[in-house]
Protein backbone atom coordinates (compact mmCIF):
# COMPACT_ATOMS: atom_id res chain seq x y z
CA UNK A 1 0.00 0.00 0.00
CA UNK A 2 1.15 3.50 -1.28
CA UNK A 3 1.11 6.39 1.31
CA UNK A 4 -1.44 8.42 -0.53
CA UNK A 5 -3.42 4.93 -0.38
CA UNK A 6 -2.42 4.70 3.44
CA UNK A 7 -3.64 7.76 3.95
CA UNK A 8 -7.37 7.41 2.23
CA UNK A 9 -7.56 4.15 3.91
CA UNK A 10 -6.61 6.30 7.18
CA UNK A 11 -9.35 9.06 6.56
CA UNK A 12 -12.20 6.13 5.35
CA UNK A 13 -11.49 4.32 8.95
CA UNK A 14 -11.85 7.53 11.01
CA UNK A 15 -14.98 8.01 8.46
CA UNK A 16 -16.54 5.04 9.53
CA UNK A 17 -16.34 5.54 13.09
CA UNK A 18 -13.36 2.75 14.45
CA UNK A 19 -12.05 4.34 17.79
CA UNK A 20 -8.62 3.14 17.74
CA UNK A 21 -6.16 2.92 15.20
CA UNK A 22 -2.80 1.19 15.90
CA UNK A 23 -0.02 2.02 13.63
CA UNK A 24 3.20 -0.32 14.58
CA UNK A 25 6.06 1.31 13.66
CA UNK A 26 8.87 3.84 15.34
CA UNK A 27 8.66 6.08 12.04
CA UNK A 28 7.16 8.62 14.24
CA UNK A 29 7.56 11.20 11.19
CA UNK A 30 5.78 9.04 8.68
CA UNK A 31 2.98 8.70 11.74
CA UNK A 32 3.18 12.54 11.30
CA UNK A 33 3.11 12.97 7.51
CA UNK A 34 -0.14 10.68 7.41
CA UNK A 35 -2.14 12.58 9.93
CA UNK A 36 -1.26 15.70 8.26
CA UNK A 37 -2.18 14.82 5.04
CA UNK A 38 -5.74 12.70 6.40
CA UNK A 39 -6.94 15.78 8.19
CA UNK A 40 -6.49 18.30 5.84
CA UNK A 41 -9.50 17.33 3.70
CA UNK A 42 -11.31 16.12 6.88
CA UNK A 43 -10.93 19.56 8.58
CA UNK A 44 -10.37 17.73 12.05
CA UNK A 45 -8.63 18.89 15.32
CA UNK A 46 -5.65 16.93 16.08
CA UNK A 47 -3.75 16.58 19.03
CA UNK A 48 -0.49 14.68 19.79
CA UNK A 49 0.57 13.15 23.39
CA UNK A 50 3.73 11.57 24.57
CA UNK A 51 4.53 10.98 28.48
CA UNK A 52 7.33 13.53 28.39
CA UNK A 53 5.04 16.80 27.19
CA UNK A 54 1.77 16.07 27.33
CA UNK A 55 -1.62 17.02 25.47
CA UNK A 56 -0.75 19.13 22.59
CA UNK A 57 -3.13 20.62 19.48
CA UNK A 58 -1.89 21.50 16.33
CA UNK A 59 -3.47 23.57 13.92
CA UNK A 60 -3.98 22.76 10.76
CA UNK A 61 -2.79 24.11 7.84
CA UNK A 62 -5.08 24.10 4.09
CA UNK A 63 -3.49 23.00 1.10
CA UNK A 64 -2.73 26.78 0.22
CA UNK A 65 -1.22 27.48 2.91
CA UNK A 66 2.45 28.18 3.01
CA UNK A 67 4.10 25.47 5.21
CA UNK A 68 6.47 28.19 6.63
CA UNK A 69 3.23 30.28 7.60
CA UNK A 70 2.83 31.25 11.59
CA UNK A 71 -0.76 29.33 11.66
CA UNK A 72 0.98 26.19 10.63
CA UNK A 73 1.85 24.41 14.31
CA UNK A 74 2.44 21.18 13.16
CA UNK A 75 6.80 21.37 13.31
CA UNK A 76 8.81 18.18 12.34
CA UNK A 77 9.97 16.93 15.56
CA UNK A 78 12.89 16.10 13.78
CA UNK A 79 13.54 19.80 13.65
CA UNK A 80 16.29 21.30 14.89
CA UNK A 81 16.23 22.33 18.91
CA UNK A 82 14.33 25.52 19.51
CA UNK A 83 12.13 25.20 16.84
CA UNK A 84 8.55 26.24 17.46
CA UNK A 85 6.19 23.72 19.08
CA UNK A 86 2.71 23.75 20.41
CA UNK A 87 2.33 24.78 24.13
CA UNK A 88 0.97 21.53 26.14
CA UNK A 89 -2.31 21.95 27.85
CA UNK A 90 -2.08 21.73 31.96
CA UNK A 91 -2.29 18.88 33.40
CA UNK A 92 -2.01 16.16 30.75
CA UNK A 93 1.40 14.58 31.29
CA UNK A 94 -0.04 11.86 33.04
CA UNK A 95 -1.99 9.02 30.97
CA UNK A 96 -4.97 8.98 33.38
CA UNK A 97 -5.46 12.69 33.26
CA UNK A 98 -4.87 12.96 29.65
CA UNK A 99 -7.47 10.37 28.63
CA UNK A 100 -9.84 12.06 31.49
CA UNK A 101 -9.10 15.40 29.92
CA UNK A 102 -10.35 14.43 26.29
CA UNK A 103 -13.37 12.25 27.33
CA UNK A 104 -15.01 15.64 28.62
CA UNK A 105 -14.18 17.46 25.24
CA UNK A 106 -17.40 18.39 23.47
CA UNK A 107 -15.95 18.26 19.80
CA UNK A 108 -14.23 15.24 17.65
CA UNK A 109 -10.46 15.17 16.83
CA UNK A 110 -7.70 12.88 16.00
CA UNK A 111 -5.50 12.27 19.54
CA UNK A 112 -2.10 10.93 18.58
CA UNK A 113 -0.85 9.20 21.48
CA UNK A 114 2.90 8.11 21.34
CA UNK A 115 4.08 4.43 23.17
CA UNK A 116 0.87 4.49 24.93
CA UNK A 117 0.37 0.69 25.23
CA UNK A 118 2.93 0.01 27.68
CA UNK A 119 0.85 2.52 30.20
CA UNK A 120 -2.73 -0.07 29.57
CA UNK A 121 -0.90 -2.21 32.03
CA UNK A 122 -2.45 -0.03 34.43
CA UNK A 123 -5.77 -1.14 35.48
CA UNK A 124 -6.98 1.88 35.65
CA UNK A 125 -5.68 3.32 32.83
CA UNK A 126 -7.13 0.81 30.41
CA UNK A 127 -10.45 1.28 31.74
CA UNK A 128 -10.65 4.57 31.07
CA UNK A 129 -8.94 4.08 27.81
CA UNK A 130 -11.96 1.61 26.90
CA UNK A 131 -14.78 3.97 28.21
CA UNK A 132 -13.05 7.04 25.74
CA UNK A 133 -12.54 4.61 22.68
CA UNK A 134 -16.30 3.16 23.51
CA UNK A 135 -17.65 7.01 23.60
CA UNK A 136 -15.50 8.28 20.63
CA UNK A 137 -17.13 4.97 18.62
CA UNK A 138 -20.24 7.56 17.94
CA UNK A 139 -18.73 10.57 17.50
CA UNK A 140 -15.85 10.16 14.92
CA UNK A 141 -13.41 10.99 17.61
CA UNK A 142 -10.24 8.89 16.79
CA UNK A 143 -7.39 7.64 19.15
CA UNK A 144 -4.40 7.04 17.11
CA UNK A 145 -1.56 4.71 19.39
CA UNK A 146 2.25 4.76 17.54
CA UNK A 147 5.17 2.93 18.67
CA UNK A 148 6.62 -0.65 18.47
CA UNK A 149 5.76 -4.33 19.68
CA UNK A 150 1.61 -3.08 20.91
CA UNK A 151 0.33 -5.90 22.90
CA UNK A 152 -3.31 -4.19 23.99
CA UNK A 153 -5.24 -5.77 26.29
CA UNK A 154 -8.50 -8.00 25.04
CA UNK A 155 -10.93 -5.36 26.28
CA UNK A 156 -9.21 -2.87 24.25
CA UNK A 157 -7.78 -5.11 21.72
CA UNK A 158 -11.93 -5.87 20.10
CA UNK A 159 -11.95 -2.00 19.53
CA UNK A 160 -8.95 -1.64 17.60
CA UNK A 161 -8.04 -1.85 13.88
CA UNK A 162 -4.71 -2.11 12.55
CA UNK A 163 -3.16 0.22 9.90
CA UNK A 164 0.20 -0.93 8.41
CA UNK A 165 2.15 1.38 6.97
CA UNK A 166 4.80 0.22 4.77
CA UNK A 167 8.49 0.84 4.80
CA UNK A 168 8.79 4.04 1.91
CA UNK A 169 8.47 3.59 -1.66
CA UNK A 170 10.27 5.00 -4.28
CA UNK A 171 8.54 8.54 -4.32
CA UNK A 172 8.87 9.18 -0.55
CA UNK A 173 12.76 8.15 -1.01
CA UNK A 174 13.15 10.13 -4.02
CA UNK A 175 11.67 13.41 -1.89
CA UNK A 176 13.88 12.60 1.07
CA UNK A 177 17.20 12.60 -0.71
CA UNK A 178 15.49 15.89 -2.77
CA UNK A 179 15.31 17.15 0.83
CA UNK A 180 18.87 16.10 2.01
CA UNK A 181 20.66 17.63 -0.66
CA UNK A 182 18.63 21.26 -0.45
CA UNK A 183 20.24 21.33 3.16
CA UNK A 184 23.88 20.54 1.77
CA UNK A 185 23.01 23.30 -1.15
CA UNK A 186 25.91 25.17 -2.33
CA UNK A 187 28.35 23.04 -0.12
CA UNK A 188 28.20 19.67 -2.80
CA UNK A 189 28.43 19.09 -6.11
CA UNK A 190 25.65 16.88 -7.01
CA UNK A 191 26.49 14.59 -10.21
CA UNK A 192 23.60 12.25 -11.50
CA UNK A 193 22.00 11.41 -14.21
CA UNK A 194 18.48 10.01 -14.23
CA UNK A 195 19.58 6.15 -14.62
CA UNK A 196 21.78 7.32 -11.58
CA UNK A 197 18.74 8.91 -9.54
CA UNK A 198 16.88 5.68 -9.86
CA UNK A 199 20.10 3.61 -9.14
CA UNK A 200 20.23 5.13 -5.56
CA UNK A 201 16.48 5.34 -5.09
CA UNK A 202 16.81 1.32 -5.33
CA UNK A 203 19.34 0.90 -3.35
CA UNK A 204 17.53 3.22 -0.66
CA UNK A 205 14.88 1.23 -0.58
CA UNK A 206 14.59 -1.69 2.64
CA UNK A 207 15.37 1.52 4.91
CA UNK A 208 13.12 4.02 6.93
CA UNK A 209 13.12 7.57 5.83
CA UNK A 210 15.45 8.63 8.71
CA UNK A 211 17.83 6.07 7.46
CA UNK A 212 17.79 6.57 4.47
CA UNK A 213 18.45 10.65 5.31
CA UNK A 214 21.25 9.40 7.23
CA UNK A 215 22.77 7.41 4.20
CA UNK A 216 22.56 9.76 2.16
CA UNK A 217 24.08 12.61 4.09
CA UNK A 218 26.65 11.07 4.94
CA UNK A 219 27.34 9.54 1.36
CA UNK A 220 27.42 13.71 0.23
CA UNK A 221 29.59 14.77 3.31
CA UNK A 222 32.83 12.42 3.24
CA UNK A 223 34.13 13.50 -0.22
CA UNK A 224 31.20 16.71 -1.07
CA UNK A 225 30.11 15.01 -3.85
CA UNK A 226 27.25 12.85 -4.36
CA UNK A 227 27.53 10.75 -7.63
CA UNK A 228 27.15 7.01 -9.11
CA UNK A 229 29.93 5.66 -7.24
CA UNK A 230 27.73 6.43 -3.63
CA UNK A 231 25.11 4.08 -5.02
CA UNK A 232 27.59 0.93 -4.14
CA UNK A 233 28.51 2.20 -0.97
CA UNK A 234 24.40 2.42 -0.22
CA UNK A 235 24.51 -0.49 -0.90
CA UNK A 236 26.88 -1.79 1.70
CA UNK A 237 25.36 0.13 4.46
CA UNK A 238 21.74 -0.86 3.86
CA UNK A 239 23.24 -4.38 3.87
CA UNK A 240 24.30 -3.74 7.81
CA UNK A 241 21.28 -1.88 8.36
CA UNK A 242 18.91 -4.80 7.27
CA UNK A 243 21.41 -7.46 9.45
CA UNK A 244 21.33 -4.91 12.16
CA UNK A 245 17.16 -5.76 12.16
CA UNK A 246 18.16 -9.44 12.78
CA UNK A 247 15.85 -11.18 10.54
CA UNK A 248 17.20 -11.02 7.31
CA UNK A 249 20.61 -10.88 5.37
CA UNK A 250 20.84 -8.93 2.66
CA UNK A 251 23.20 -9.81 -0.68
CA UNK A 252 22.91 -6.75 -3.22
CA UNK A 253 23.36 -7.95 -6.67
CA UNK A 254 26.81 -6.18 -7.18
CA UNK A 255 28.71 -8.47 -4.42
CA UNK A 256 27.39 -11.43 -5.34
CA UNK A 257 29.43 -13.71 -7.33
CA UNK A 258 28.14 -17.14 -6.74
CA UNK A 259 28.85 -19.72 -9.30
CA UNK A 260 27.40 -22.95 -9.80
CA UNK A 261 28.62 -26.03 -11.66
CA UNK A 262 26.32 -28.52 -12.98
CA UNK A 263 22.31 -28.32 -12.29
CA UNK A 264 21.91 -27.73 -16.13
CA UNK A 265 18.28 -28.54 -15.87
CA UNK A 266 17.63 -25.82 -13.06
CA UNK A 267 19.66 -23.10 -15.25
CA UNK A 268 17.24 -24.49 -18.33
CA UNK A 269 13.70 -23.96 -16.42
CA UNK A 270 15.09 -20.64 -14.58
CA UNK A 271 15.38 -19.14 -18.42
CA UNK A 272 12.07 -20.25 -19.33
CA UNK A 273 10.71 -19.09 -15.81
CA UNK A 274 12.39 -15.35 -16.14
CA UNK A 275 10.60 -14.97 -19.41
CA UNK A 276 7.36 -14.79 -17.21
CA UNK A 277 8.09 -11.54 -15.62
CA UNK A 278 8.13 -9.98 -19.34
CA UNK A 279 5.22 -7.40 -20.12
CA UNK A 280 4.79 -9.90 -23.08
CA UNK A 281 3.90 -12.94 -20.57
CA UNK A 282 1.60 -10.37 -18.88
CA UNK A 283 -0.30 -10.13 -22.79
CA UNK A 284 -1.39 -13.74 -22.36
CA UNK A 285 -1.82 -13.37 -18.95
CA UNK A 286 0.67 -15.33 -17.44
CA UNK A 287 1.66 -15.25 -14.03
CA UNK A 288 4.93 -13.97 -12.85
CA UNK A 289 6.60 -17.09 -11.24
CA UNK A 290 5.77 -17.65 -7.60
CA UNK A 291 9.35 -19.42 -6.77
CA UNK A 292 11.07 -23.22 -6.27
CA UNK A 293 12.08 -25.68 -3.98
CA UNK A 294 14.98 -27.27 -3.83
CA UNK A 295 15.41 -30.55 -1.98
CA UNK A 296 18.80 -32.68 -1.69
CA UNK A 297 21.91 -33.99 0.08
CA UNK A 298 23.62 -31.95 1.90
CA UNK A 299 26.48 -29.59 0.90
CA UNK A 300 25.32 -30.25 -2.92
CA UNK A 301 24.87 -26.69 -4.13
CA UNK A 302 21.16 -26.13 -2.71
CA UNK A 303 22.64 -22.53 -1.18
CA UNK A 304 24.51 -21.46 -4.05
CA UNK A 305 21.45 -22.09 -5.82
CA UNK A 306 19.84 -19.34 -4.61
CA UNK A 307 22.54 -17.07 -4.91
CA UNK A 308 23.14 -18.26 -8.27
CA UNK A 309 19.46 -17.04 -9.32
CA UNK A 310 20.42 -13.59 -7.87
CA UNK A 311 23.25 -13.03 -9.55
CA UNK A 312 21.69 -14.34 -12.68
CA UNK A 313 18.79 -12.49 -12.44
CA UNK A 314 20.62 -8.95 -11.17
CA UNK A 315 18.26 -9.18 -8.37
CA UNK A 316 18.89 -8.58 -4.67
CA UNK A 317 18.84 -11.73 -2.14
CA UNK A 318 17.18 -11.72 0.83
CA UNK A 319 17.72 -14.63 3.22
CA UNK A 320 15.48 -15.51 5.83
CA UNK A 321 17.13 -17.26 8.51
CA UNK A 322 13.91 -19.49 10.08
CA UNK A 323 16.36 -19.34 13.68
CA UNK A 324 15.61 -15.67 13.84
CA UNK A 325 11.71 -15.83 13.64
CA UNK A 326 11.57 -17.46 16.88
CA UNK A 327 10.70 -15.29 20.05
CA UNK A 328 10.14 -16.02 23.50
CA UNK A 329 7.44 -13.76 23.91
CA UNK A 330 3.82 -15.06 22.69
CA UNK A 331 2.66 -13.44 19.43
CA UNK A 332 6.53 -11.93 18.51
CA UNK A 333 7.37 -14.52 16.62
CA UNK A 334 4.61 -14.44 13.96
CA UNK A 335 4.91 -10.78 13.82
CA UNK A 336 8.43 -11.32 13.22
CA UNK A 337 7.74 -12.98 10.15
CA UNK A 338 5.71 -10.79 8.63
CA UNK A 339 8.23 -8.02 9.65
CA UNK A 340 10.73 -9.98 7.61
CA UNK A 341 7.95 -10.46 4.43
CA UNK A 342 6.60 -6.86 4.55
CA UNK A 343 10.82 -5.94 4.27
CA UNK A 344 10.85 -8.41 1.49
CA UNK A 345 7.74 -6.60 -0.46
CA UNK A 346 8.89 -3.43 -0.12
CA UNK A 347 12.30 -4.15 -1.87
CA UNK A 348 10.28 -6.25 -4.69
CA UNK A 349 11.37 -7.52 -7.33
CA UNK A 350 14.08 -9.09 -5.36
CA UNK A 351 14.62 -13.01 -4.16
CA UNK A 352 13.68 -14.48 -1.03
CA UNK A 353 15.61 -17.36 -0.18
CA UNK A 354 14.31 -19.33 2.79
CA UNK A 355 17.00 -21.81 3.75
CA UNK A 356 16.24 -25.44 5.52
CA UNK A 357 12.76 -24.39 5.46
CA UNK A 358 11.77 -27.64 7.30
CA UNK A 359 13.25 -26.46 10.85
CA UNK A 360 10.96 -23.70 11.01
CA UNK A 361 7.53 -24.94 8.87
CA UNK A 362 8.21 -28.62 9.45
CA UNK A 363 6.16 -31.14 11.45
CA UNK A 364 6.10 -30.73 14.55
CA UNK A 365 3.69 -31.44 17.59
CA UNK A 366 1.54 -28.58 18.40
CA UNK A 367 2.50 -29.00 22.02
CA UNK A 368 6.07 -28.99 21.13
CA UNK A 369 6.13 -25.21 20.18
CA UNK A 370 2.39 -24.18 21.10
CA UNK A 371 1.59 -24.76 17.70
CA UNK A 372 3.91 -21.95 16.53
CA UNK A 373 5.05 -23.74 13.95
CA UNK A 374 2.04 -24.38 12.53
CA UNK A 375 1.05 -21.00 12.59
CA UNK A 376 3.73 -20.11 10.71
CA UNK A 377 3.19 -21.81 8.03
CA UNK A 378 0.10 -21.43 7.50
CA UNK A 379 0.98 -17.46 7.28
CA UNK A 380 3.22 -18.75 4.61
CA UNK A 381 1.13 -20.43 2.32
CA UNK A 382 -0.51 -17.72 2.53
CA UNK A 383 1.35 -14.82 1.61
CA UNK A 384 2.76 -17.44 -1.22
CA UNK A 385 -0.58 -18.27 -2.95
CA UNK A 386 -1.62 -14.15 -2.70
CA UNK A 387 1.54 -12.25 -3.07
CA UNK A 388 1.09 -9.83 -5.98
CA UNK A 389 5.12 -8.24 -5.55
CA UNK A 390 7.19 -9.69 -7.65
CA UNK A 391 9.45 -11.85 -4.91
CA UNK A 392 10.59 -15.10 -6.07
CA UNK A 393 11.03 -17.27 -3.20
CA UNK A 394 13.80 -20.01 -3.28
CA UNK A 395 13.35 -22.14 -0.79
CA UNK A 396 15.66 -25.13 0.33
CA UNK A 397 15.03 -28.15 2.76
CA UNK A 398 17.19 -31.08 3.86
CA UNK A 399 15.02 -33.62 5.30
CA UNK A 400 12.04 -34.46 3.52
CA UNK A 401 10.40 -36.11 5.96
CA UNK A 402 9.76 -32.87 7.84
CA UNK A 403 8.22 -30.92 4.88
CA UNK A 404 4.85 -30.97 5.51
CA UNK A 405 2.71 -32.16 2.14
CA UNK A 406 1.11 -29.25 1.61
CA UNK A 407 4.26 -27.50 0.64
CA UNK A 408 4.89 -30.50 -2.24
CA UNK A 409 1.62 -30.62 -3.63
CA UNK A 410 1.57 -29.26 -7.52
CA UNK A 411 0.92 -25.34 -7.19
CA UNK A 412 2.38 -24.65 -4.11
CA UNK A 413 5.80 -23.68 -5.96
CA UNK A 414 6.40 -23.60 -9.83
CA UNK A 415 8.83 -26.25 -9.50
CA UNK A 416 10.49 -28.54 -6.99
CA UNK A 417 14.08 -29.57 -7.70
CA UNK A 418 16.35 -32.48 -6.40
CA UNK A 419 19.76 -32.29 -6.29
CA UNK A 420 21.79 -35.13 -5.87
CA UNK A 421 25.31 -35.75 -5.88
CA UNK A 422 27.69 -34.52 -8.42
CA UNK A 423 28.17 -36.70 -11.43
CA UNK A 424 31.84 -36.87 -13.27
CA UNK A 425 31.79 -33.68 -15.18
CA UNK A 426 30.01 -31.63 -12.82
CA UNK A 427 33.00 -32.56 -10.31
CA UNK A 428 34.85 -31.34 -12.86
CA UNK A 429 33.44 -28.25 -13.13
CA UNK A 430 33.45 -27.75 -9.37
CA UNK A 431 36.94 -28.61 -9.24
CA UNK A 432 37.72 -26.03 -11.59
CA UNK A 433 35.80 -23.13 -10.31
CA UNK A 434 37.13 -23.72 -6.99
CA UNK A 435 41.00 -24.17 -8.35
CA UNK A 436 40.58 -21.11 -10.09
CA UNK A 437 39.21 -19.29 -6.36
CA UNK A 438 42.68 -20.09 -4.87
CA UNK A 439 44.68 -18.66 -7.56
CA UNK A 440 45.07 -21.79 -9.31
CA UNK A 441 45.55 -22.53 -12.64
CA UNK A 442 45.14 -26.47 -13.80
CA UNK A 443 48.56 -27.05 -14.92
CA UNK A 444 49.44 -28.64 -11.30
CA UNK A 445 46.32 -30.41 -11.36
CA UNK A 446 45.14 -34.03 -13.19
CA UNK A 447 41.52 -33.20 -12.94
CA UNK A 448 41.16 -36.33 -14.68
CA UNK A 449 42.25 -38.29 -11.50
CA UNK A 450 40.85 -35.68 -9.30
CA UNK A 451 37.45 -36.67 -10.75
CA UNK A 452 37.81 -40.07 -10.14
CA UNK A 453 38.76 -39.69 -6.63
CA UNK A 454 35.92 -37.61 -5.36
CA UNK A 455 33.36 -39.78 -6.51
CA UNK A 456 30.75 -39.69 -4.07
CA UNK A 457 31.71 -36.46 -2.70
CA UNK A 458 29.62 -33.23 -2.62
CA UNK A 459 30.73 -30.04 -3.46
CA UNK A 460 31.26 -28.45 -0.34
CA UNK A 461 33.38 -31.49 0.36
CA UNK A 462 35.39 -31.18 -2.77
CA UNK A 463 35.90 -27.47 -1.62
CA UNK A 464 37.10 -28.00 2.09
CA UNK A 465 39.49 -30.38 0.62
CA UNK A 466 40.65 -27.85 -1.98
CA UNK A 467 40.82 -25.51 0.90
CA UNK A 468 42.33 -27.80 3.27
CA UNK A 469 45.15 -29.02 0.36
CA UNK A 470 46.31 -25.31 0.28
CA UNK A 471 46.74 -25.09 4.08
CA UNK A 472 48.92 -27.56 4.29
CA UNK A 473 50.71 -26.34 0.95
CA UNK A 474 51.03 -22.91 2.78
CA UNK A 475 52.54 -24.48 6.02
CA UNK A 476 55.23 -26.72 4.35
CA UNK A 477 56.05 -23.90 1.72
CA UNK A 478 55.09 -25.52 -1.34
CA UNK A 479 52.85 -25.50 -4.06
CA UNK A 480 49.58 -27.32 -3.99
CA UNK A 481 49.27 -30.12 -6.80
CA UNK A 482 47.73 -33.18 -7.45
CA UNK A 483 49.37 -34.97 -4.94
CA UNK A 484 48.79 -33.18 -2.18
CA UNK A 485 45.02 -32.47 -2.85
CA UNK A 486 44.51 -36.41 -3.25
CA UNK A 487 46.02 -37.43 0.05
CA UNK A 488 43.62 -34.64 1.41
CA UNK A 489 40.72 -36.33 -0.29
CA UNK A 490 41.70 -39.84 1.16
CA UNK A 491 41.12 -38.33 4.35
CA UNK A 492 37.84 -36.97 3.83
CA UNK A 493 34.93 -39.63 4.35
CA UNK A 494 32.25 -38.30 2.77
CA UNK A 495 28.26 -38.36 3.66
CA UNK A 496 27.60 -40.92 1.28
CA UNK A 497 29.33 -43.06 3.33
CA UNK A 498 28.87 -42.24 6.93
CA UNK A 499 25.06 -41.90 6.24
CA UNK A 500 24.63 -44.25 3.23
CA UNK A 501 21.35 -45.52 4.27
CA UNK A 502 19.36 -41.94 5.01
CA UNK A 503 21.23 -40.80 1.12
CA UNK A 504 19.83 -43.98 -0.48
CA UNK A 505 16.40 -43.85 0.98
CA UNK A 506 15.99 -39.78 -0.05
CA UNK A 507 17.29 -40.34 -3.64
CA UNK A 508 14.58 -43.37 -4.19
CA UNK A 509 12.05 -40.87 -2.95
CA UNK A 510 13.08 -38.01 -4.43
CA UNK A 511 13.70 -39.42 -8.04
CA UNK A 512 9.90 -40.42 -7.72
CA UNK A 513 8.50 -37.20 -6.76
CA UNK A 514 10.57 -34.29 -7.42
CA UNK A 515 12.47 -32.96 -10.87
CA UNK A 516 16.15 -33.49 -11.43
CA UNK A 517 18.51 -30.20 -11.14
CA UNK A 518 20.49 -31.86 -13.39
Amino acid sequence: MSFKASVRHFQTLVASFHPVIVIDTVEEERVQGLISAACIDMQMAVFEWSVAQGLMRFAQRSLRESPDSPDNRWQNEYAPPGAKRGQALPKTTAPLDMLRHIQEMSFKAIFWLKDFAEHLQDPVVARQFREVSEQFSHNSSTLVLSGSGHALPPTIAQNAVYLDIKLPGPEELYKAISETVKTLKGQVTIDLSPDDVRALVSALQGMTLHQARKVVSYAVRHDSRLDASDVRWVLERKAQVIHEEGLLDYFPPETNLAELGGFEGLKRWLAYAKVGSTPQARQYNLPAPKGILIVGIQGCGKSLAAKTIARQWNLPLLKLDAGRLYDKYIGESDKNFRRAVTLAETMAPCILWIDEIEKSMGQTSSEADGGLSRRLFGYFLTWLQEKSQEIFVVATANDLSAIPPELLRKGRFDEIFFVDLPEADERHVILHIHLGRRQQGTDNFDLSELVIATEGFSGAEIEQAIITAHYRALYENRPADTTLLLEEIKRTVPLSITRREDIQQLRTMARERFVSAR
